[in-house]
């Protein structure tokens, strides 16, 4: 499972990660069929035949730029290290992969051709690559390329938090100039995941030492083989790309990419109606405005409803002696108003989750331990924890020590902030006090991933293998995504078992057990799964409407 950090109003990948990372036709529905039936048809007696005036040709042309913007800066182009929504946006830009995934989490080739071809006893997976790819400085992309990218995160001296994706390789070795061969130490179901990062130039890369990759120029300076290559970072605002004339599939029709830096929703929208922003997300509590500029000035169209495998939750930082309790983590999540949070802070734009699947993955079930809301309950629980109000102030109290901790958010999200003032006053009404720590996103991202919180509010977007191993195994507590340090030996024992399983059924019995124990530990009060809306110029054409942000951007075009 590859994880983001959604960092991007859903866009997320974690957010962060996600988030929101971490993002998508106009009024049409989202299978692009228009709804059918005004109300203001005529009786068929008064209907004249009329002959339908052919539809004008839009004609494509080549050029133009789209200007977009992030909340927070991107940490740069080696998806080893960089872990947000931005992050993956900006190197899908730049570097192509041995396959990418679609709409569905499928894989689907791009340096790669075909799928890849296993071994009997699946130890063994060999790949073929294209031969027509080039880096954007015009030298050839090789097999020892691919070679050298796989053995990155292999190498001893990687500490970054990718680390989980490539545990069960155990070698990658070039065995024809046009095929690379990845012989596992068992069976790895959740080889997807190692497939989708993007590929690094060996030329340029091969004297860096794996350890100083993530402070190295090309972090921040990258040469790739994708559709567009980085121009300018100016940090804290903006980047720009520009195509890629090398590109093996063709240059892009649009010219260049404008990304700015700006850490506040409502400038961003404000704009996007001026024209200085071009395509963007939009946010839910703007959507009745952009929507009525939509229709009012004809310069943008809408594609709602976007199904996201997104979902956002509150963090309980386990190693917290206020959080170790299970049953105090769920009484919390019992006393949040999670559907009231979608009805009036996220305009219904979303569904509730009670564990770590989003509802758009084939593993998903909902077959899980719940902890609806029920501030009485809630009340109870708490107090069979030991947590009572001794001294008569409204706050609980256990061992002479206050139930108050501060809850971390990453600034600008002005959806997020609306989400944890609407936690902070409920879990008030049960006798806890949360002190709300709003946080600049690039110093978010590292409070998150250096467990630097108490609690957090964040998201993650997930895609890939629907193993879940990168965030809540044990072992991934010390470098890698388990930022609450959640720890059970029955969970760790069938995501390993799982990875080792090739038959689907089987994978989502096991998958629904882990999503089960999950939910009953509640390390998270998991809550929602959002859908997205995309703000798009009327006259671009050429989008996936299943897509958000700048995914299949090599794909868009404008026309005359």
């Amino acid at each position: 499972m590859f994880m983001k950090p959604f960092g991007k109003l859903a866009s997320v990948v974690l957010a962060t990660v996600m988030g929101a990372s971490l993002f998508l036709s106009a009024c049409s529905s989202s299978s692009g069929t228009q709804a059918s039936g005004s109300g203001n048809e005529k009786p068929k007696s008064e209907t004249k035949t009329e002959t339908a005036a052919p539809a004008a040709k839009k004609e494509k042309a080549d050029g133009g730029e789209i200007t977009t913007a992030y909340l927070n800066e991107p940490q740069g182009f080696i998806r080893f290290w960089a872990t947000n929504t931005y992050s993956s946006e900006v190197i899908d830009l730049v570097e192509s992969s041995m396959y990418k995934f679609n709409e569905n989490q499928d894989i689907v080739p791009d340096l790669a051709v075909g799928m890849p071809a296993f071994s009997d006893d699946k130890k063994e997976m060999t790949i073929k690559i294209r031969t027509d790819a080039k880096w954007s400085d015009g030298q050839p992309v090789t097999a020892d390329d691919v070679v050298f990218t796989h053995n990155i995160p292999i190498n001893p001296d990687y500490k970054g938090p990718r680390k989980a994706a490539f545990i069960k390789l155990a070698k990658v070795e070039k065995v024809a100039d046009d095929t690379v061969k990845f012989t596992f130490s068992e069976p790895n179901a959740g080889y997807i995941d190692m497939l989708i990062y993007g590929i690094l130039p060996q030329h340029l890369l091969k004297d860096v030492a794996v350890k100083d990759m993530d402070k190295s120029d090309f972090f921040k300076k990258p040469v790739g083989s994708g559709p567009y290559k980085l121009d300018e970072w100016k940090p804290g605002q903006y980047l720009t790309f520009s195509r890629n004339e090398n590109y093996y599939a063709g240059k892009p029709a649009i010219a260049k990419i404008n990304i700015k830096i700006i850490p506040d929703a409502n400038v961003q929208m404000a704009q996007l109606q001026t024209g200085e922003i071009t395509v963007q997300g939009v946010p839910v509590d703007n959507l009745d405005v952009i929507d009525q500029f939509a229709k009012t000035s004809g310069k943008i169209k809408l594609q709602k409803d976007i199904q996201t495998a997104v979902y956002h939750f509150v963090g309980w930082n386990l190693t917290n002696p206020l959080f170790k309790d299970k049953k105090v983590r769920q009484a919390l999540t019992m006393a949040i108003d999670r559907k009231g949070i979608i009805d009036n802070v996220q305009e219904g734009q979303g569904k509730i989750v009670n564990s770590q699947t989003a509802p758009s993955y084939w593993t998903y079930t909902d077959n899980v331990p719940k902890f609806d809301y029920n501030v009485e309950q809630a009340k109870k629980m708490l107090a069979e924890a030991g947590w009572k109000d001794s001294d008569g102030d409204g706050i609980l109290d256990k061992d002479g020590k206050k139930f108050e901790f501060e809850m971390k958010v990453n600034q600008g999200n002005k959806v997020r902030e609306k989400a944890v003032a609407v936690i902070q006053q409920q879990l008030k009404k049960v006798g806890i006090t949360v002190n709300i720590r709003t946080v600049e996103g690039s110093a978010f991202s590292k409070d998150f991933t250096g467990k630097n919180f108490e609690a957090i509010y964040y998201a993650w977007s997930i895609s890939g293998d629907p193993n879940p191993e990168g965030i809540w195994h044990s072992r991934e507590i010390a470098t890698g995504l388990n930022t609450v340090s959640y720890s059970n030996p029955e969970v760790d024992k069938l995501i390993d078992e799982d990875l080792k399983t090739f038959d689907k059924n089987k994978r989502k019995e096991l998958l629904a057990k882990v999503d089960a124990l999950i939910a009953e530990d509640q390390p998270y009060t998991f809550l929602f799964s959002p859908t997205t809306i995309m703000a798009y110029p009327a006259n671009l054409e050429g989008f996936n409407p299943k897509r958000d942000g700048l995914k299949e951007i090599e794909k868009w075009y404008f026309t005359k």
